[in-house]
């Protein structure tokens, strides 16, 4: 079917703020009968249900931080009993831990909604043959993107990432006319397409549905002239939903956040004072419609800005202005969130080595690269270069385990590393991801 919720895309202000009243106040009485941390946030912030009658009280309730998840982990955020989620995903947390998130079958009925409102906007319709290279499993992104061309009524081809040759034969054969994919995939493909002698013309593709990473507007510019398609940017977190809390419209002049169920503010990221609009700022999010794991006012750490005019296309959600930064320090390569302080927790386990270390990120052939160089132990500087080269390995392997993905180790000279009197400089990202 052809899916376009006509009624709440372009509902007038009013009849939305009413809305999000109402479901807001339904979710904190939830949260604050149903989980226990929740309510404990709330009686030390001196809060009841009863003092949130609208979203005018939105700024009444305090923060929630991704390591309140990591603490209450596994399940100690969820709102409904565990017999009532059908699906949980999980993505990286702070010290190895997965942050997990928790789906009952009408989470799953709105999310598949919430993907296919996006991809709509973008243009897609039932008679599209979806490509979706995300990766499928606790990662959000594959199934995210899967249910929701699915609920359109779109052919969907469950690629998952990786076999990259194989992914290009089929792109050709099954003739996809919407790729779904972090925008370096989409470049490493042209890479690959080109190789194999392969050019944009002897492919279908009209429209790229792109996200999970940071990407600049050169990078969109690029993918388009390499494959042949209009590049879309879609947003989301594992934590709020995974994709589909917005995306571009044709229009490409901000992305519609998906406003009847997800509430979206901007703050000050250090006062954590709220921000007047076309302020810049850290977002923050309130899911109003959730039921296993319905955050409120949840940091999400990254940088925006919102506005509440109309778009050009007609729909009246709120829109925010592609993601330009963090206010923290993680960093998302291939997809996957890295923490320093996930690599610092490995690093103290081993006596051969300091807890001095830098993080060199780069963008190789359109694909992160990740190299890590760590002290050794002056007990170690002068041993064997075979003795040094085990100690990398070893180190490459936890490290790979507790991040998810691939680094470079190496291993370098005592004091080699700059120190620090402030707060230590752990990353260098040469990638030139965001527009000054």
């Amino acid at each position: 079917m052809q899916y376009w919720n006509e009624k709440m895309e372009t509902i007038d202000k009013e009849s939305l703020r009413k809305i999000q009243s109402e479901r807001l106040r339904e979710t904190v009485k939830r949260v604050y009968e149903n989980v226990p941390y929740y309510a404990e946030k709330m009686k030390k912030a001196g809060i009841t249900p009863a003092d949130i009658q609208s979203i005018d009280d939105l700024s009444k309730l305090p923060f929630t931080y991704k390591t309140d998840l990591r603490d209450n982990y596994p399940f100690g955020t969820f709102a409904t009993p565990l017999k009532d989620v059908v699906r949980v995903h999980a993505s990286s947390g702070t010290t190895g831990k997965q942050t997990v998130v928790g789906y009952t079958q009408k989470d799953i009925d709105s999310w598949s909604e919430c993907v296919a409102r996006c991809l709509i906007s973008a243009g897609v319709t039932k008679d599209d043959i979806v490509h979706v290279a995300y990766g499928y499993g606790l990662f959000t992104g594959g199934l995210g993107l899967h249910y929701g061309a699915e609920f359109i009524g779109a052919t969907v081809i469950p690629v998952s990432g990786g076999n990259t040759t194989r992914q290009v034969q089929l792109l050709k054969d099954f003739g996809a006319t919407v790729l779904c994919c972090t925008p370096s995939y989409a470049l490493y493909l042209a890479d690959e397409m080109k190789a194999a002698g392969i050019t944009k013309e002897d492919l279908k593709l009209r429209i790229g549905v792109f996200g999970a990473e940071p990407w600049s507007q050169e990078m969109r510019t690029q993918i388009e002239n390499r494959l042949g398609l209009k590049a879309y940017d879609i947003y989301g977190l594992s934590e709020i939903m995974g994709p589909g809390v917005s995306m571009n419209c044709s229009c490409q002049e901000g992305l519609h956040i998906i406003s009847d169920h997800f509430i979206a503010e901007i703050i000050d990221p250090e006062t954590e004072e709220v921000l007047p609009e076309g302020s810049k700022g850290e977002l923050v999010f309130t899911c109003i419609t959730k039921e296993a794991l319905p955050l409120i006012r949840y940091r999400t750490r990254d940088l925006s800005v919102l506005t509440h005019e109309t778009c050009i296309c007609g729909r009246t959600s709120t829109r925010m202005e592609k993601v330009t930064g963090r206010s923290d320090d993680m960093l998302i390569i291939r997809g996957v969130n890295v923490f320093p302080s996930q690599i610092e927790s490995v690093l103290l386990k081993y006596s051969e080595v300091e807890p001095h270390y830098m993080i060199y990120v780069d963008r190789v052939d359109n694909l992160d690269v990740m190299e890590i160089q760590i002290e050794m132990n002056p007990s170690i500087f002068s041993d064997q270069i075979k003795k040094i080269e085990s100690i990398e390995r070893k180190l490459r392997h936890e490290i790979e385990s507790t991040l998810g993905i691939s680094a470079r180790i190496k291993l370098v000279e005592p004091n080699s590393i700059k120190r620090s009197e402030g707060k230590a400089k752990r990353v260098v990202d040469n990638r030139k991801i965001f527009n000054s």
